[in-house]
């Protein structure tokens, strides 16, 4: 490890609690314990008695369960094929469940086994339970208790909640019944010992969902209590007043609201009232995904996140938007705007938890508009958590619609899950006026570079368009980066100090000025549309380099004329 990584190590670790170290401790020696030692480790790590399963109570079919997801197909899964995330692999016969070559999230959503909804949903129930328990008996033999990607917390807790809630279509009655509820009361021992209080975050709302799911399916009210008041703690943490989870991903939002909806129900269905706590998060959690959902009704891939299937949304009953033109959720640090057709999210929040920054990107001040329903500035969004260019290319400033000052990141973000010296917005303030919204902030992440650059930024929105003011201060000579990621589709023609933008929704004219000499191009970008998958997408690019201060203007509005695009000028 060179010195520069020890650096960055520390900056990042600094942040962190002294439980999460003593945690990650502890998680890791018993991991390394059950690796060395798997079958002691099992029967050490008992769960409830098999004999006490009742399973979830009739007629309660989780949020997986009840929407059209794209689960395999159980043909392929006959044949012996699965494809997850978009990218299909062969199993194998005999499967092979280690696919070593695989990336890891593939793996791990391969040992989840939420895609066997898609056998329980089958019409064809004989041949569904005939496939289910192949596969199953591979696993179960092949997954050697404690050890590899199938035996890390995340993995287990996902799995033990699916096959929970696919035990009565897919096993009871069935001959491999009693192996599969032994196995499932391992699942509990395993997890009631391995919580992940050294990530935190979703993760852990996940394996306290997975933990309350069990207790259900084992009759266990002890372990039902216990779950939930752990759970009733992390909310106090994770969910913000705002009603935003704190990791400030709308995509993990969802992911989280769903499980706190899906645990709701269970007890419900278990013949107990859920207590506030759990149902007052849910409500917040649906008003704030109500205000920040794009006109069209889609979740902005704000920080990391897969774009959300419009069936699970719907299923989440977000509220309607809020009135009025403007909505500020000071916690999250999210700003909504709308004047005419005009609808601006803007981002003046902290880019993580400070335990927890996992899913952060280095996008503070940055923006994503529509005008019309329809797309103008987009989020790159997050097509691989492999660590690598293409990762740390998602998660940069670069990546987003913001300033970049002399190549460094405002948050500076690295590896694949880890982030340093983080930016600190100061000075927000959000008004509207007679024909106008504006919105102000500044934030001091480039702090660290000579001459101590800082960003501040001012979003004017009206009914005629979208005016943006950056300015940068400090001292010295620094290049400033204005970067302005359009949907894919979109095609761009410059003329000097002015830009013309064809977008599936209109032709829009753009002008830049700057107190310094200004150089705009437009380059190629990616703009991921879900796992290892992107398009391209044009950046329209505001470079300066100057001695500081430098300011520069950039104006959004729909062309008048829209055939603008055929008579502008040259690239």
């Amino acid at each position: 490890m060179t010195g520069t990584d020890v650096a960055l190590l520390a900056r990042t670790a600094v942040h962190l609690k002294p439980t999460q170290l003593a945690h990650r401790a502890r998680l890791r020696a018993q991991l390394q314990a059950l690796r060395r030692w798997p079958r002691a480790g099992r029967r050490l790590l008992a769960g409830p008695d098999p004999a006490a399963a009742t399973g979830w109570p009739a007629g309660f079919v989780p949020l997986d369960g009840r929407t059209s997801l794209p689960w395999p197909n159980p043909a392929w899964l006959a044949s012996g094929k699965i494809e997850l995330l978009g990218m299909a692999r062969e199993l194998g016969n005999p499967p092979d469940w280690r696919q070593s070559d695989a990336p890891r999230l593939w793996r791990f959503h391969l040992h989840y086994w939420d895609w066997a909804w898609g056998l329980a949903a089958d019409p064809d129930r004989a041949a569904a339970r005939e496939v289910f328990a192949r596969l199953w008996r591979s696993w179960q033999e092949t997954a050697v208790f404690g050890r590899g990607d199938a035996w890390l917390p995340y993995p287990a807790a996902l799995r033990a909640w699916s096959w929970c809630g696919q035990y009565l279509d897919l096993v009871a009655g069935s001959n491999l019944e009693d192996r599969f509820v032994a196995e499932l009361a391992s699942h509990a021992g395993f997890l009631r010992r391995h919580l992940e209080y050294d990530v935190g975050g979703n993760h852990l709302v996940k394996d306290l969902k997975a933990l309350a799911g069990l207790a259900v399916f084992f009759a266990d009210d002890q372990l039902l209590r216990q779950a939930l008041r752990r759970l009733v703690r992390q909310l106090a943490v994770q969910v913000l007043p705002d009603g935003g989870h704190y990791e400030r991903a709308p995509a993990y939002h969802c992911q989280v609201l769903a499980d706190l909806i899906d645990v709701a129900e269970l007890v419900r269905a278990a013949g107990a009232e859920p207590v506030l706590e759990l149902t007052a998060a849910i409500v917040r959690m649906r008003s704030w995904l109500g205000a920040v959902l794009a006109p069209a009704g889609g979740v902005p891939l704000l920080n990391d996140g897969y774009p959300i299937p419009a069936g699970l949304l719907a299923a989440l009953v977000p509220d309607p938007p809020p009135a009025g033109p403007l909505h500020v959720l000071p916690n999250s640090g999210l700003v909504r705007a709308v004047a005419g057709g005009w609808h601006l999210l803007a981002d003046v929040g902290a880019p993580c938890p400070d335990e927890l920054p996992a899913h952060a990107h280095a996008d503070t001040l940055g923006c994503v508009a529509h005008v019309d329903g329809m797309p103008l500035l987009v989020e790159t969004a997050t097509s691989t958590y492999e660590h690598g260019p293409v990762r740390e290319y998602e998660r940069s400033t670069a990546a987003h619609n913001t300033v970049q000052v002399d190549g460094a990141d405002s948050t500076e973000v690295w590896g694949a899950f880890r982030a340093g010296r983080r930016a600190r917005v100061r000075d927000f303030a959000a008004r509207t006026n007679a024909d106008h919204i504006v919105v102000d902030a500044a934030h001091d992440g480039f702090r660290r570079l000579s001459g101590r650059p800082s960003h501040r930024r001012r979003w004017s929105l009206a009914a005629t368009g979208l005016r943006v003011d950056d300015l940068v201060t400090g001292s010295g000579r620094h290049t400033a980066i204005a970067r302005w990621h359009l949907a894919p589709g979109t095609v761009v023609r410059l003329a000097v100090g002015r830009a013309v933008a064809a977008t599936a929704g209109g032709t829009f004219e753009v002008s830049v000025s700057s107190s310094c000499p200004l150089t705009l191009t437009v380059e190629s970008g990616q703009v991921a549309e879900g796992f290892l998958r992107t398009s391209s997408a044009p950046v329209l690019t505001c470079r300066t380099d100057a001695v500081l201060p430098v300011r520069v203007t950039t104006w959004w509005r729909m062309a008048r004329d829209q055939s603008a695009i055929k008579t502008a000028g040259g690239m």
